[in-house]
């Protein structure tokens, strides 16, 4: 039985998977039974996503590309991984000796900075990937062994984060899904969104008094406003910093500064699912084969470890253009039409305005690391945070 009507604008999906959905969605009533009859959203978000061997990061689906829901910036072009490449190369020259990077997705960003990273003679010394889903893991593996073989030695796939770290840290799209709680302001009152099973066996939202850590993170809001507060991306960009000796961590996601993620009139939030490059705002359709995601609000990362200094933050397209793409594509003579023009539209994608340029921010913290990085030169909005 399903738990939301399909959107008739949406593909829809196998058999087969549609019963590994039926499946999860088994699993999930059960865990709402066993809390009582509700759990809050962020529950069934961990749920939807990380059920071992059922939710959409766990069961095996193909997610990123063309063939999958949605596309990120390394997928897009290699220009993204080259500029950032170039901009911890003088990290990694400064005895920083690693790289660790947070749920790599396909590979496509770790195979770019290592092979830019191998041309400026500035490797690390290991390369680190944190991968939860088992299936992305052995893409990556796979994906690296094909593309840089001389290299698979200094790659290693981590279970668990080291207990201290002499790194430069990397989470691209890594904080928008990580699971949220809803909440909602009534009554002067600040509830938390859940939920429940309705008569006919559906999912169905719920609410109860937020428990009081949930409460004292949300903010002054008007009646009847419902939002996010990410305290999963908050505790772990907390947990980087207590383990985080010297190093940087840089973490590029959609989001805004908190007086734009409360703006009063983005009064429903900013929750999303998306399913083969469709959006959508249902999480309870179809769960285990659409991503569900928030924004970030960044002012609360940035105070999530104040053991770690500010040292920047910009739209993804300040920070590329500060970065050197411009310079990158006027590598490749224009009339060379062949290799310029998709390497053009990549660029256009990655800093319009309209597609990733503004949307996407980037934030670095770090401790023992002098700034300003140069992604930062220019158009740093570190203030507005």
């Amino acid at each position: 039985m399903t738990s939301a009507r399909p959107d008739s604008a949406l593909p829809q999906p196998a058999a087969d998977a549609l019963a590994l959905s039926a499946r999860l969605e088994t699993l999930i009533r059960d865990d709402i039974a066993a809390a009582g009859g509700w759990i809050g959203f962020a529950r069934y978000m961990e749920l939807a996503l990380y059920a071992p061997g059922l939710g959409y990061y766990s069961a095996g689906s193909r997610k990123l590309g063309a063939a999958g829901d949605f596309t990120t910036a390394p997928e897009m072009s290699p220009l993204f991984g080259r500029v950032l490449a170039r901009q911890i190369a003088p990290l990694v020259n400064e005895d920083l000796s690693d790289i660790i990077e947070l749920g790599a997705g396909s590979g496509a960003l770790a195979v770019t900075l290592l092979a830019e990273l191998a041309a400026l003679d500035r490797l690390p010394r290991q390369y680190h990937i944190l991968e939860v889903s088992a299936d992305l893991r052995e893409r990556q593996q796979a994906r690296v062994a094909a593309a840089l073989p001389g290299l698979l030695p200094r790659v290693q796939w981590l279970d668990r984060l080291p207990e201290r770290m002499n790194a430069v840290v990397i989470g691209n799209e890594v904080l928008d899904a990580l699971p949220v709680h809803r909440i909602r302001r009534t009554g002067g009152r600040t509830q938390e969104l859940g939920v429940s099973v309705d008569g006919g066996g559906r999912f169905t939202w719920a609410c109860r008094p937020a428990f009081p850590a949930l409460a004292a993170a949300v903010p002054e809001l008007p009646e009847d406003y419902e939002t996010e507060i990410g305290l999963a991306a908050q505790a772990l960009v907390a947990d980087l910093g207590r383990r985080l000796e010297r190093g940087l961590l840089l973490f590029f996601d959609y989001g805004f500064p908190a007086h734009e993620f409360f703006h009063p009139q983005r009064d429903r939030g900013t929750l999303m699912c998306h399913y083969r490059h469709h959006a959508h705002d249902d999480p309870f359709l179809w769960p285990g084969l659409q991503d569900i995601t928030a924004h970030v609000d960044f002012s609360a990362v940035a105070r999530a470890a104040p053991q770690l200094e500010l040292l920047g933050y910009a739209s993804q397209a300040q920070f590329l253009i500060n970065g050197g793409i411009t310079g990158l594509l006027s590598e490749i003579p224009a009339a060379d039409a062949a290799r310029y023009a998709p390497l053009a539209a990549q660029a256009q994608k990655l800093l319009s305005p309209a597609e990733m340029g503004e949307l996407f921010k980037v934030i670095a913290l770090g401790r023992g690391v002098a700034g300003p990085l140069p992604g930062f030169a220019r158009g740093n909005r570190s203030h507005t945070l």
